[in-house]
């Protein structure tokens, strides 16, 4: 018998695990728990894997801690441009959105082009359009601004324009459990429901001082996000440009239907070894058709976690436990 199991992300970053307080650990730990266990309530009901991911990564959009929907970080014009896909593994049928300014749940609009349009990926205004023409809330732009991305704004462009690049400083110890200036924010969920289905989502706010109109991997499908029943469902964080070469989360995909390797075999192939060849930064949850669980990071952590229905939550930052592949039994 097939057990569910949904797996999540929010982020990958590198800060030594000491430079930060139990406190916030805490408040990021606890936040990924409630959402596993919200989210991974529509799997113990016998929900889809489709719905698990996409309420996953709507409550990470919902979570200022996240980099996605609110609490999205700042172009260098000081704007949000949001990007989500989704991918379903049974169908293969996928959408994606990117560039939006106004839509509150990227995923939400992401679902909707791969389900109500004849097309996969739909950018800008095109696609904030399209997402209020199916009904999908949208909000003033400044609703994804909060005080602390400002700042972050500010404080990284004041550093680019000395020339220097910027570490994590003096406010570390009140800061996240990863440097929110460098951290490469992505959320993202994969999750395999009782049908013996797969599902991927990912979604971000991009990269803080950005160029507008970067897109990054996170809404394009074979890079950040790849589902398919006959391997696996992958949602990948990191240096984007360095995933989107690699085609990093399709690769995972390929190497298990086209080699055989093991889904740990496949992802540690990716992170660990193909990724640095070209500097890529990062990581990646994937869960395969058996429900397999692997979670490689090349950086010094990555907010992640996952739920087996019938078990408790397990979250993680800094830690590599799971490093190793995590079967049914595990």
């Amino acid at each position: 018998m097939i057990k569910p199991v949904l797996v999540i992300h929010g982020g990958a970053g590198a800060i030594p695990r000491t430079e930060t307080t139990p406190e916030v650990r805490q408040q990021y730990e606890d936040a990924l728990r409630q959402i596993l266990n919200e989210a991974g309530a529509i799997l113990a009901i016998g929900g889809s894997a489709l719905d698990a991911v996409t309420e996953a990564v709507r409550l990470l959009e919902e979570c200022p801690l996240f980099n996605a929907g609110y609490g999205a970080v700042f172009t260098s014009a000081g704007k949000h441009e949001l990007d989500a896909s989704i991918m379903n593994g049974k169908t293969l049928q996928s959408g994606a959105i990117a560039n939006v300014t106004t839509v509150r749940n990227p995923i939400l609009a992401a679902r909707a082009v791969m389900e109500r349009s004849s097309h996969v990926f739909l950018v800008g205004t095109g696609a904030d359009d399209f997402a209020r023409e199916q009904g999908l809330e949208c909000v003033d732009p400044a609703f994804f601004s909060t005080t602390a991305r400002r700042e972050q704004l500010d404080r990284v462009q004041r550093t680019l324009g000395g020339g220097m690049v910027l570490d994590h400083d003096a406010q570390s110890l009140s800061a996240a459990p990863l440097d929110e200036d460098k951290k490469l924010g992505t959320v993202g969920a994969v999750a395999l429901d009782s049908h013996g289905n797969l599902a991927a989502a990912t979604s971000t706010g991009g990269m803080t001082n950005k160029q507008p109109g970067r897109v990054g991997d996170a809404p394009m499908i074979g890079a950040g996000c790849y589902a398919n029943n006959r391997s696996c469902a992958v949602s990948t964080t990191g240096t984007g440009e360095m995933f989107i070469r690699m085609v990093a989360a399709y690769d995972v995909s390929a190497q298990m239907e086209y080699a055989g390797r093991t889904l740990e075999e496949a992802t540690h192939s990716v992170v660990y070894d193909k990724l640095p060849t070209i500097a890529g930064a990062g990581g990646l949850i994937a869960v395969d058709a058996e429900g397999n669980i692997s979670l490689p990071f090349n950086t010094e952590g990555m907010y992640r976690g996952y739920i087996k229905v019938g078990e408790q939550p397990f979250v993680a930052i800094h830690d590599k436990p799971e490093e190793a592949l995590l079967s049914q039994d595990g």
